[in-house]
């Protein structure tokens, strides 16, 4: 069906009809990945868009009832998109879902979601108000396939006391983010306060730096910090630049070898991690911006008295100060029906505008998608949303929407943990990293 057809499709279902008129019934199922009950408006703000929906339609004389179905209590991310995809396979995949703009790459490829530009206009109102960078994300291949439900950054976290018992006045660490930002502070500087706290015994020996125990996108910006590049600008390729991933695994080598970091922290439960981080048995950490409500709920509940935070530092010469955003995308599922694609779409349109995110935003303490929710009094009077789009999106990158990507996380990890746990050494991890990724990502990887 042409974007003119769809258009039309949809402007006869709620224009105004000489004849009687029939009531219509669409049925719309959500279905929200990684979520908990702060992140319920990923799943409400669909909910809500259905009611302005059916009223506008009432308006123009039609009857439109919307019936919103979601779902969102997935042991994890793997049950979560095994049902994607058994689903889409056997056509009863969810009219909508929110997931990780990596999955927009394979899943388009399969067939498994319609682009989101057949059904609105991206030129117009709210979605030509988010931000283009957020919008660049979500799309693959010249293709808008989805729209960004949220936006969020991974910042590197500082405890005030440790600082202040290491020396540094408060008037430092109030001036970290901008050293950080400049590269006056690195990722040396990272291992020299870590190793001098263990040795001070200001915080045990392991805990001068505690990272996240398992893969994710957090460990693609250690790879930037040193120089690292992901993706080649002008073919699209991926990229393994050897010497700067060398140079971040030496890092967390260094790190172990200073009793900074175990050597078995890997696999450590997410639980005792984030009580630990937030309550300032680590010195230095890595993370999420929803991390800041969770502090609060394992009972840190004066973060700004406590904590710091800043952009990841840069490691080297060759490297930058950085952080990625990581935004999960609202997607429709390829339908039977191509009317349930349509209002899906419109959902999603509505669920942009800057109040509705806002909500999510605000409670889960996610960053914004649009420009104008920096005007709604929500936002604007929340610090940490303030402040962290301050600090960190102007630097934020993102990993790439590349169909191979996932192959290339998951081998750099690897990699990572043969090199930190002891059982190669930095250089010869990055031999066998170099290995797999040629073996299985082929033409579509560059080796410098």
């Amino acid at each position: 069906m042409t974007n003119e057809i769809r258009t039309s499709a949809l402007a006869g279902a709620i224009a105004v009809l000489a004849g009687p008129t029939f009531a219509e019934d669409i049925n719309i199922t959500v279905w929200a990945g990684g979520s908990n009950d702060s992140d319920s408006y990923r799943i409400e703000a669909i909910e809500i868009a259905a009611d302005i929906l059916e009223r506008e339609a009432a308006i123009q004389g039609e009857e439109l009832n919307i019936t919103v179905e979601g779902r969102r209590d997935f042991t994890g991310w793997d049950e979560f998109k095994q049902g994607i995809t058994l689903g889409a396979e056997a056509g009863t995949a969810p009219s909508i879902v929110v997931t990780s703009h990596l999955d927009i790459a394979p899943w388009s490829q399969a067939g498994y979601i319609v682009a989101v530009e057949d059904y609105v206009d991206l030129d117009s109102w709210p979605l030509n108000n988010v931000y283009p960078n957020l919008m660049e994300i979500a799309s693959y291949a010249g293709t808008q396939w989805g729209i960004p439900q949220d936006s969020e950054s991974r910042p590197f976290f500082f405890w005030r006391e440790t600082m202040t018992q290491l020396g540094y006045s408060e008037d430092d660490i109030d001036a970290l983010p901008a050293r950080v930002a400049s590269g006056e502070y690195t990722l040396r500087n990272v291992l020299e306060d870590a190793k001098k706290a263990v040795e001070m015994g200001i915080v045990e020996e392991g805990y001068g730096f505690y990272p996240r125990p398992s893969n994710g996108p957090d460990y693609a910006q250690f790879y930037l910090s040193f120089g690292g590049e992901l993706v080649d600008a002008d073919t699209g390729k991926l990229v393994l630049d050897k010497a700067s991933m060398t140079e971040f695994y030496q890092f967390f080598v260094d790190l172990v070898a200073a009793g900074a970091t175990r050597q078995n922290h890997i696999g450590t439960d997410w639980n005792q991690w984030y009580n630990e981080v937030a309550n300032g048995r680590a010195a230095f950490w890595h993370g999420g911006t929803w991390h800041f409500g969770r502090y609060a709920r394992e009972g840190n509940d004066d973060f700004w008295n406590t904590i710091q935070f800043s952009l990841i530092p840069a490691g080297n010469d060759a490297g930058r100060p950085n952080t990625i955003t990581h935004p999960l995308v609202y997607l429709v599922m390829n339908q039977e029906d191509d009317r349930v694609e349509e209002i899906a779409a419109q959902l999603i349109a509505i669920a942009t505008e800057p109040r509705l995110n806002s909500l999510h935003a605000i409670q889960s303490n996610h960053l914004a998608v649009a420009k104008a929710q920096s005007n709604i009094d929500l936002y604007r009077g929340d610090r940490w949303a303030s402040e962290a789009t301050e600090v960190l999106l102007s630097s934020a990158s993102s990993q790439p929407n590349h169909l191979q990507y996932g192959a290339f996380s998951e081998a750099m990890f690897r990699g990572l943990e043969s090199a930190w746990s002891g059982v190669q050494t930095p250089a010869e991890a990055v031999a066998e990293v170099e290995a797999q990724m040629r073996a299985t990502i082929g033409d579509d990887l560059i080796v410098r």
